[in-house]
């Protein structure tokens, strides 16, 4: 068994990290948020035309066909960059949700402006407090018009197209929305993290198109959502380590006492505890990647990777902060940027213990039925 990534799939993380590095350091992070512009547009453009738009797209429909493989490694140096730009809700969700449940007509309509980057997608699924499972949704699709609302959506304010979560005649079910037409509402919200701007969607006899059968609507959307779920392990698994190796050069940059900061035992004790949870996030993500690829024990293993990946990027955002002491929590600083971003990103599929509830169910059905 290989459990390494091939040279060619290394080369790409490696291209990645060269253009977030000149593209979306965290100068460029904070210009974009301070200016209060909803995403990076020039940033966007680069990656378009780089082709990650198009990673899991099939060549027919105006992709690269590379792979899940090489999404992950994509989506871990866009976590560790805070790029400002709509990429996992576009690729994870719009593009995945195409590609699981799309009709052909679907796919040949909308998978390549999505691939192109002429298109944003969003996932629309939570209705406010409390769990976004799909048995507690309020919006309803009746003759292909869907009425209702979405807050927060992710990438609300700028997308073009959404997958909503609602109920059809036969149960919850997947629907394709077009956000700039009739029937919608769009209002940006305050939010923590400003630099992915989240937005309340109102939908009044807006129209829907149907993605698969209603009948499997359910079975779709917990697909749907366990796909998302690993290459968004992956973002917070980027996040995680940047904030370890942030932490890392701090503590041997600032002084004390007449000594760096890193020779004290509490700091070398929090460090290490970041490298460790980070790397046992890793271990789990590598395994949800393969079982993503091959198309076996994803639900276990998403939601193993989902759990260990928010524990990680909350723990070593921060810790991070803590490291930095005085300065860390300031606004000057850039540690509380990637704190923020893991309180979004802990939230966007759910909260951990709705996953700890997803995984265990899991188990019970392969090892207990």
């Amino acid at each position: 068994m290989n459990f390494d990534f091939s040279q060619d799939q290394k080369l790409l993380q490696k291209s990645a990290q060269t253009l977030l590095k000149e593209q979306s350091s965290l100068a460029q992070v904070r210009k974009v948020m301070e200016a209060g512009e909803p995403y990076d547009r020039a940033l966007w453009k680069h990656i378009a035309e780089a082709g990650w738009l198009g990673s899991t797209i099939p060549e027919q429909y105006g992709g690269n066909g590379f792979g899940s493989l090489e999404l992950v490694l994509l989506a871990e140096e866009l976590g560790a960059s805070l790029a400002c730009v709509p990429f996992s809700s576009s690729v994870y969700f719009a593009i995945e949700a195409l590609l699981l449940a799309g009709s052909e007509e679907q796919k040949k309509k909308y998978l390549p402006d999505l691939a192109s980057g002429k298109t944003i997608g969003c996932f629309a699924m939570a209705e406010g407090l409390g769990s976004p499972s799909p048995g507690a949704l309020k919006a309803t699709v009746t003759e292909g018009k869907l009425t209702g609302a979405k807050t927060p959506v992710v990438d609300g304010e700028i997308a073009h197209l959404a997958v909503v979560v609602a109920q059809g005649a036969k149960g919850s079910a997947l629907f394709l929305v077009g956000l700039e037409g009739p029937g919608v509402k769009r209002k940006r919200l305050e939010s923590m993290d400003l630099t992915r701007p989240q937005a309340a969607v109102a939908f009044d006899a807006a129209p829907a198109e149907l993605l698969g059968s209603e009948k499997d609507g359910p079975a779709l959307i917990a697909e749907l959502l366990n796909r998302a779920a690993v290459p968004l392990a992956f973002e917070q698994l980027g996040g995680a380590v940047r904030c370890q190796k942030m932490a890392l050069e701090y503590a041997k940059s600032r002084y004390a006492f007449g000594r760096p900061i890193g020779s004290f035992q509490a700091i070398k004790h929090k460090i290490v505890d970041m490298l460790v949870i980070s790397d046992l996030a890793r271990s789990n993500c590598y395994y949800a990647a393969w079982a993503l690829e091959n198309k076996t024990d994803l639900p276990i293993a998403a939601a193993t990777a989902r759990i260990a990946a928010t524990e990680a990027f909350e723990f070593c955002s921060r810790e991070n902060i803590q490291t930095h002491g005085g300065i860390g929590f300031t606004w000057e600083a850039d540690p509380h940027l990637f704190f923020k971003r893991s309180k979004l990103l802990a939230l966007w599929l759910g909260s951990p213990p709705l996953w700890r509830e997803r995984l265990l169910a899991a188990l019970e059905q392969k090892y207990v039925a």
